[in-house]
């Protein structure tokens, strides 16, 4: 029996559009009269009618939102922000994917971020700022046998390295990235003053190699990205990208015995600087400007993470570490004594992830993480009202809380506090003589409270 062909749109369209005429000119004199230019009209519909785009590439739409209140205590005042929850930002992302044969495939990633209130960049005085980024925009051409290369802006072999986690704490509560959690916040003494640069406050981020990344972790820039084919769970890393920023690494994926295991290292050298952070996988602190290499920085990042299904008991760890070559040069510290080149830092999570309710799994959790930031060659502080140099930072948390999933709705509910302290020694004034001075800085408490819902 043959198969009855479906009606286009364009069709079923023009049907609707001379129904009334049909009604009216049912008579003897003029059968159907009003569609005795059927088909014309119908190629004219079709030939205007939006296209359904390329059929030979698969399309996957994917993204979630990511909102929370935040509540901060930093010593002096205490309030709440209505924020986007920066440790995993609203987004939607267009995959596409298209055989060319049973070897080889090509593709395509972007994806964009959404913004309102930005939870690492508010502060005492405004609001973080909002808006859409682009965080990933690549083609990419594939082999099983050879493995994936792309050009384009995304992540590279650093992207992620410090941050290796299996619970569901990743995309809201990440324990080795403490930047998201209000550190927009500008630092307090113990006085209860503001810490203060010639332009204005000086943020708590600013204590993380002043720009806010931990160390050993890379960032999304342009670049051309190489990864092999998965040789017992490993998966090698390389990635090129302005003025020969490179970066190297491998991941590590397996199951055994009830335990799961992700893992992660990578190694990176920058000579690049520029206005802003944007162009290159991590960014260096020293630059002097008019020399053959204005800047020069190696950074190195590793973490692991460890599941037993069984009981779910997890557990997390990372470390990072940065050596800038050239800030005993920059002017800033060019004949100054305790000049500290290097910034590491370590962080754990451990907690248990269960279904102890049907709504959906639950993950109690906790965290601790310590940074040395080292010299920072970018800002100075005021003390006294003169300039003073930073010599080295120090930075920590504890903190701990829960993740509560709804699995019907693709819904996670989160809680958690973390306690915040801080370490400053400065050089006062401009004598490169002077006694280093150990400031006295206050604490900063933050509750956040939100929920993430996917599609």
């Amino acid at each position: 029996m043959p198969m009855l062909r479906r009606p286009s749109f364009a069709t079923v369209l023009a049907f609707v559009l001379c129904a009334p005429s049909l009604a009216s000119a049912a008579s003897p004199d003029s059968p159907l009269a009003c569609c005795a230019d059927l088909e014309e009209r119908i190629a004219e519909l079709e030939a205007t009618a939006a296209n359904a785009g390329n059929r030979k590439v698969k399309l996957t739409v994917s993204g979630f939102l990511n909102e929370a209140i935040m509540f901060w205590d930093d010593g002096v005042e205490r309030d709440a922000t209505v924020v986007t929850n920066d440790n995993g930002r609203g987004r939607f992302a267009f995959r596409g994917l298209a055989k060319i044969d049973k070897e080889w495939s090509a593709g395509f990633r972007l994806e964009v971020g959404v913004r309102i209130e930005n939870s690492k960049r508010f502060n005492q005085e405004t609001l973080g700022t909002g808006g859409l980024d682009v965080r990933h925009a690549i083609w990419f051409i594939e082999s099983k046998t050879w493995g994936r290369i792309a050009l384009g802006n995304t992540g590279g072999a650093g992207e992620g390295a410090t941050e290796m986690n299996l619970a569901k704490t990743f995309d809201v509560a990440k324990y080795s990235d403490p930047e998201d959690v209000a550190l927009g916040l500008f630092l307090r003494r113990k006085d209860g003053s503001i810490v203060e640069t010639p332009s204005g406050g000086f943020a708590w981020y600013r204590l993380l190699r002043d720009y806010g990344d931990q160390p050993g972790e890379g960032r999304r820039s342009d670049m051309v990205r190489y990864e092999t084919p998965d040789i017992a769970g490993f998966i090698g890393l390389l990635n090129w990208g302005v003025d020969d920023a490179w970066e190297i690494g491998a991941r590590y994926k397996a199951e055994f015995q009830g335990l799961r295991m992700v893992a992660a290292a990578t190694y990176g050298e920058n000579t690049f600087r520029r206005p802003t952070q944007g162009g290159y996988a991590f960014a260096c602190l020293a630059e002097l400007p008019g020399q053959p290499r204005d800047a020069s920085c190696q950074q190195f990042g590793a973490s692991a993470s460890i599941m037993h299904d069984p009981t779910g008991l997890y557990a997390n760890v990372a470390y990072g570490l940065a050596h800038d070559d050239l800030i005993e040069q920059t002017g800033r510290f060019r004949g100054v004594t305790g000049v500290e080149d290097e910034s590491w830092f370590w962080a754990v999570e451990a907690g248990i992830q269960r279904k102890f309710m049907p709504i959906g799994t639950t993950t109690l959790f906790g965290q601790y993480y310590s940074d040395e930031g080292g010299s920072n060659a970018r800002r100075n502080i005021l003390e006294g009202g003169v300039e003073s140099r930073i010599l080295d930072t120090g930075y920590s948390y504890v903190g701990g809380g829960i993740v509560q999933m709804v699995d019907a709705a693709a819904l996670e509910l989160y809680l958690y506090y973390r306690h915040s302290t801080a370490e400053m020694t400065i050089l006062p004034g401009v004598a490169n003589n002077a006694t280093p001075l150990a400031l006295d800085l206050d604490d900063l408490d933050v509750v956040t409270a939100g929920a993430l819902i996917r599609f």
